[in-house]
C-alpha cells in the first residue's frame, strides 16, 4: 500500500483540510507556500495518465472547495500535478498541489537554458 493510501486509511496521520467520499485534502509536510495542500483521490490512481474524465470533473469542484476553505480562492492560487519521474512525481499516487497565501514566483526553470535539454 502506498504512502497516500495509508494516509487515507488513517494508518499515517495527516493534517486534514477536508474530505468527502472520493477525495482527501491535507497540508503538505514540506510546504512551498503559506498554504500548501495536497488533494488526492481516496482510491489509488498512479498518476494523471490514469485519471478518468469523471474523476477529473469531481476533483475540480473539490479543489475549488479546498481553495475556498483555505481562504485563497479570491487572492489566487496554483494547482499542480507532477506526472512520472521526469515530471518530478515523488509519490506514485495521483495528487494535486494547491498552493497560495502569497504572491507565488515561478522558480522552476527560471534560470534554465532550453538548449540544455536537447
Amino acid at each position: 500500500m502506498c504512502l497516500f493510501c495509508k494516509i487515507v486509511e488513517k494508518e499515517i496521520p495527516s493534517n486534514l483540510v477536508m474530505e468527502n467520499d472520493e477525495f482527501y485534502a491535507f497540508h503538505d509536510i514540506n510546504p512551498k507556500a503559506p498554504v500548501h495542500v495536497l488533494v488526492i483521490p481516496k482510491i489509488h490512481v498512479d498518476s494523471f495518465n490514469e485519471l478518468t474524465g469523471e474523476m477529473m470533473k469531481n476533483m475540480t469542484s473539490f479543489i475549488q472547495e479546498v481553495a475556498l476553505k483555505t481562504d485563497i480562492k479570491e487572492a489566487g492560487y496554483r494547482v499542480i500535478t507532477n506526472v512520472g519521474d521526469n515530471g518530478g512525481q515523488e509519490v506514485k499516487h495521483l495528487h494535486w498541489h494547491v498552493l497560495g497565501g502569497a504572491k507565488l514566483k515561478w522558480g522552476h526553470f527560471s534560470d534554465a537554458n532550453a538548449k540544455d535539454f536537447f
